[in-house]
């Protein structure tokens, strides 16, 4: 089977400039609605309807991006834009959030569904929970090595698809808040502001958060032996000259074809590319940013070299003639394609040829001329009665008759079956429970050396995470086992199979409680018997969602931090649920440490908590796990003099990161005075929700 090759389409002429290069397939989002990346130009409904029919004419596949998270009243929009994607018969929907996964499997189950890179999914557990939900295709973390890569194609049936070339994101995506928790611009939503590509100095670096652009095209055949069918091309924000650039190379790596690298680098690239995460070398020599060189080494008449590239359609669509000609009979010519379409059109009755008949030869020449369509004449069968003539017009006419008839037959669109009902009843699940008249609260650790003070306090469940737990006191552990729960790790990059036995012996000292933050931890917790609770990483953002974790098994859940508190507590109470009321919030899931990667030093080589330095100077600090490292807010979120206000959840979060036992004692008991905040602080997007980008008006 051939790589897919998977373009970006951010609008018509990015995609025409997908198509004419070569590729076989594009991503492509409403105009401003619902997908990762609102600020793209987008397609409207009839451009939408015009690009599904352009594409499957020429044989490319359409996929739709529904990849945000989806807030409770954006419902209409969400069946507006699914009803859409029936009519016109698109190929797959991609998306993050379960609710429209749920929607799309009760209403148009016929409709392929692909995960987003958002959901985070690093490993084996994750991929089999998506293909438990009827999920067909992944999109893995950009994170994950070659090896871990064929170890989940090994374990799945799964469609795998990887990026591989454009920009890079530090943090996992879907796990990124920092856009969101500095400036409301939540790339979960598709608004990133990108805030990491502005200066963040730690170490060596002055951008310690900025990347190299991605670059795999020269491992695309090692990809396609680890069991990767797609390859994806980022860039739905870019020119279309990009488009056709790295298409067009794309296709020729794929083919073993040399390709120019540096023409492809001086389209859009931050310093040259990287390789690091496929490879494992995850180092200094994978982040850059972009410098004036690399804005003007885009000559104007390199743009255009690309721009040639999509100027005249591409001959992709392969076709079988067969040209019949008798006296006395009109001339007849029947074309059909692969998938069986047909096409036969008549002529006029040939003439008795005075001097030179129309032969084969003359018949073939003829009707090969298929330039200017996208067709090319793959077989060519004539039947012809000798010593008759045609004239070269009429052949002519018949080949441009029957090929826009048939390119009229594969422009039809296919629609799936919708039923709308059914995605209503989904969208408006019952209450099953009613929240207490005061909501419980939790703690969670950063360190093994808080466990004693948070254990003096009536918490209801004590969350420590699975890599403290040798180091914590093992008689607090027992004395408290029935309100312990153990924190998975979020990302587990090939070591799945590790996880169980661990897990099984925290189980076997009385642990009957389980924190999950991924597909993957879901999976693994459940198959040992704990009881699910729903980490904030799993960007729960509406009551659908709530009831789809519901289904899998949690018992109760924690909704993103980046509701507004209103939309928490408002929210259908299918499943009782939270939010976090202290703490550093997670700005970034990051595989590579920057601060070990810029000579810092990392928490994993005993440097205690590195920090990495805004333009403002504010500092934001590092801890890491020994998987991945975790960039934390600058100031603490604090709700603890506002505790009346999370009245209608049924409990809140105490998140402790790096607080020491004294600093933890003083926010337990300031919690429980309902103290004002003694230092710095932030109450997140409770209050102040989400920002949209100012429209730029026109001149």
């Amino acid at each position: 089977m051939n790589l897919e090759i998977l373009a970006p389409a951010g609008g018509p002429e990015s995609l025409t400039a997908a198509v004419r290069s070569g590729a076989d397939a594009v991503y492509l989002g409403a105009a401003g609605l619902l997908n990762a990346r609102r600020s793209a130009q987008g397609f409207d409904e009839e451009q939408l309807a015009q690009a599904v029919s352009y594409c499957h004419g020429r044989g490319v596949k359409v996929y739709l991006t529904l990849n945000t998270l989806i807030r409770q009243e954006e419902e209409p929009l969400l069946l507006s834009a699914l009803e859409t994607a029936c009519a016109l018969g698109v190929d797959a929907v991609l998306v993050q959030d379960l609710a429209v996964a749920a929607c799309i499997r009760a209403a148009c189950p016929d409709l392929p569904l692909h995960a987003s890179t958002q959901m985070s999914i690093t490993g084996v557990a994750g991929a089999k929970q998506l293909e438990e939900l009827g999920y067909t295709r992944v999109v893995l973390a950009r994170e994950l090595t070659l090896a871990e890569i064929a170890a989940i194609r090994r374990e799945t049936s799964l469609e795998l698809e990887v990026f591989v070339h454009g920009a890079l994101c530090m943090s996992l995506s879907g796990q990124c808040y920092l856009s969101s928790v500095i400036g409301g611009r939540s790339g979960n939503r598709g608004l990133c502001a990108q805030p990491c590509r502005l200066p963040f100095a730690g170490g060596s670096s002055s951008h310690a958060l900025s990347l190299k652009d991605l670059s795999l095209l020269d491992r695309l055949e090692e990809l396609q032996k680890a069991g990767v069918c797609s390859v994806k091309i980022e860039g739905r924000m870019k020119r279309p000259e990009y488009v056709a650039a790295a298409v067009s190379a794309c296709v020729a790596a794929r083919e073993k074809n040399p390709y120019n690298k540096e023409d492809l680098a001086a389209v859009f690239s931050r310093s040259g590319f990287t390789d690091g995460y496929l490879t494992g070398r995850r180092d200094a020599s994978m982040f850059g940013t972009r410098q004036k060189e690399d804005v003007t080494a885009a000559t104007s008449s390199l743009l255009k070299s690309y721009e040639a590239l999509y100027r005249q359609e591409q001959q992709r669509v392969p076709i079988t003639l067969e040209f019949g000609m008798k006296a006395g009979k009109p001339s007849i010519l029947t074309v059909w394609d692969r998938e069986g379409r047909t096409v036969t059109v008549t002529g006029d009755e040939p003439q008795a040829a005075r001097t030179a008949p129309t032969d084969g030869g003359r018949a073939k020449a003829a009707l090969s001329k298929t330039g200017g369509t996208p067709f090319v004449a793959e077989e060519i069968t004539c039947r012809l009665e000798p010593g008759l003539m045609l004239p070269a017009s009429v052949l002519n006419a018949l080949r441009r008759q029957a090929l826009e008839e048939l390119l009229n037959q594969r422009e039809q669109l296919c629609p799936v079956a919708w039923n709308r009902e059914a995605a209503q009843k989904v969208w408006q699940p019952s209450a099953t429970h009613t929240p207490p008249e005061q909501p419980a609260q939790r703690i969670r650790l950063g360190r093994a050396d808080q466990l004693e003070a948070a254990a003096r306090q009536k918490a209801q469940l004590l969350i420590l995470p699975l890599h403290l737990w040798e180091q914590a006191d093992p008689d607090l552990i027992a004395q408290n086992a029935h309100r312990m729960a153990v924190e998975l790790p979020r990302c587990t990059f090939g070591a799945d199979g590790k996880l169980p036995a661990r897990l099984e012996q925290i189980r076997g000292r009385g642990i009957g409680h389980a924190v999950v933050g991924s597909m993957g931890a879901l999976r693994q917790a459940k198959e040992l018997g704990f009881a699910l609770h729903g980490d904030v990483f799993l960007n729960i953002f509406n009551a659908p969602a709530l009831e789809a974790y519901r289904r899998l098994g949690l018992a109760d859940a924690t909704l993103s931090f980046e509701l507004t508190l209103a939309e928490a507590k408002g929210m259908e109470d299918v499943l009782p649920r939270g939010l976090p009321a202290y703490g550093y919030l997670p700005l970034m899931t990051l595989r590579g440490c920057p601060a070990k990667a810029h000579g810092q030093g990392c928490k994993g080589t005993g440097c205690g908590y590195p920090h990495l330095t805004d333009r403002m100077d504010k500092e934001f600090f590092l801890d890491c796990d020994g998987v991945v490292s975790t960039l934390y807010n600058c100031v603490p979120l604090w709700m603890g003099d506002r505790l009346p206000e999370l009245r209608g959840l049924d409990f809140y979060t105490v998140y402790l990161t790096r607080e020491t036992p004294e600093e933890t004692a003083r926010v337990l008991d300031g919690f429980a005075a309902e103290e004002k905040p003694w230092t710095q602080h932030t109450r997140g997007l409770y209050y102040r929700g989400e920002v949209l980008p100012q429209k730029r008006s026109k001149p």
